[in-house]
């Protein structure tokens, strides 16, 4: 355990001393200000409304943000070493493959869980403190959900880098490979489910299966998650007609989260152990 703590530190510092936490901590504190002080805008109104509808509007940004900084934080985990020359003397080391890949998978997930932590965290402080109204048991526990399942969400795409760091050769083709995953999850899912309801015309037995299909993406575990524990009301009714919210038990969106939080994860560490340096 000692090893893969050592090297989880060292990813950790490393982001650190790169600026990338400190940044990425900054872009999520300014994107959700703005988007909670200018989210009512199209109603000719400025200022922070209903805490519920800004958190669901926090997790549509969230969504597409925390899922392309996990990719481009940790795409070269593997492969940077290997282009480097510097993987084979870290493996000459007593430190197997599985706790190298492992120290580097928990160092860029501590970062993502941090900077979502402190930038997400500290902005929707702010906006409890500016409405009074907000300051309930329910908000901070919708919002301890929200910085717990997009930690998860951060873990679930750094483990994908990880898997395809270990499976490219070069990095250019790593970071390549990582915006295709990232444009195909968060841009074309969604799109070709909804395209094949309109064709297919939407029968019974496709309407029941749709709202499961949902569970093959993270990005959407991650929205339902958030969505259907504010429940309707929160600016999200259109996605609650669309999902069928009450077909998802709390315990299977767990389940799912978790699942997706460490299952690329595992695939990037079975990956990495039958490759050769």
């Amino acid at each position: 355990m000692r090893p893969i703590l050592s090297i989880a530190g060292k990813e950790f510092r490393d982001d650190f001393r790169g600026r990338w936490t400190l940044a990425i901590t900054g872009l999520f504190a300014v994107l959700a200000l703005g988007i909670a002080y200018f989210g009512a805008a199209a109603a000719g109104r400025l200022g922070f409304v209903s805490f519920n509808a800004t958190l669901a509007s926090l997790t549509t940004l969230a969504a597409f943000v925390i899922p392309l900084i996990g990719l481009l934080i940790a795409y070269d985990t593997i492969v940077g070493e290997r282009e480097s020359g510097t993987l084979a003397l870290l493996l000459s080391y007593p430190l197997s493959r599985a706790e190298l890949i492992a120290g580097k998978f928990l160092g860029h997930s501590g970062v993502l869980a941090v900077a979502t932590a402190l930038g997400f965290g500290a902005a929707v402080v702010l906006i409890q403190l500016m409405t009074p109204e907000a300051r309930t048991w329910s908000a901070w526990r919708h919002l301890g959900v929200f910085v717990g399942s997009a930690s998860l969400l951060g873990a679930s795409f750094a483990g994908m880098a990880c898997l395809i760091s270990a499976l490219a050769r070069e990095k250019a083709r790593a970071a390549g490979l990582a915006l295709l995953a990232w444009f195909v999850l968060v841009m074309l899912f969604d799109l070709v489910l909804l395209a094949l309801l309109v064709f297919s015309g939407g029968n019974a037995m496709e309407r029941a299966l749709y709202p499961y299909l949902l569970l093959a993406n993270p990005i959407d575990v991650f929205r339902l998650v958030n969505l259907v524990a504010l429940g309707a009301g929160a600016g999200n009714d259109v996605f609650m007609s669309m999902t069928a919210a009450h077909a998802y038990p709390p315990a299977l969106l767990v389940a799912a989260m978790l699942a997706w939080g460490f299952g690329p994860f595992l695939l990037a560490l079975l990956a990495f152990r039958r490759q050769e340096l």
